[in-house]
């Protein structure tokens, strides 16, 4: 078996808030993050998927169609949007760098899913350098 990754940017602003809790307990879980303004990062997914390589190309997924498929499910949505109120599945999750790669997974596991013997091995989401998450699908 085999892993491909294939990357992508995006930018996007956010802010962490609990509709459960206070103004005051929002700000003190989340601090500067539960500014209401929202904040920015730019974002890098990370796609990996894993499989044999076919034996006629020598691929295990076409690069240019996961480069699209990326594009339209993740990237469009996501890019140069307020996240909170601009995503759909974000109107009722907080868009923590988490819940972003589990919402990238949830929109990407269908569509490659549905493609040759490739299947979907984990979403990374860097919201800097330092801080990623990783998803590998539902438990």
């Amino acid at each position: 078996m085999i892993e491909l990754t294939r990357r992508a940017t995006f930018s996007a602003s956010h802010f962490y808030w609990n509709e459960q809790w206070t103004a005051e307990k929002n700000a003190q879980v989340f601090g500067r993050c539960a500014n209401r303004n929202g904040h920015g990062h730019n974002y890098t997914i990370e796609v990996t998927v894993v499989g044999e390589p076919d034996p006629v190309t020598g691929f295990v997924v076409d690069l240019k169609w996961l480069k699209d498929v990326m594009e339209r499910e993740v990237v469009e949505v996501m890019d140069h949007r307020h996240l909170n109120l601009e995503v759909p599945e974000f109107a009722c999750m907080i868009p923590t760098t988490e819940n972003i790669a589990i919402v990238a997974w949830r929109r990407l596991a269908p569509v490659l899913s549905r493609v040759g013997a490739a299947k979907l091995s984990r979403v990374r989401i860097y919201e800097t350098p330092e801080i990623f998450a990783e998803y590998r699908g539902e438990a």
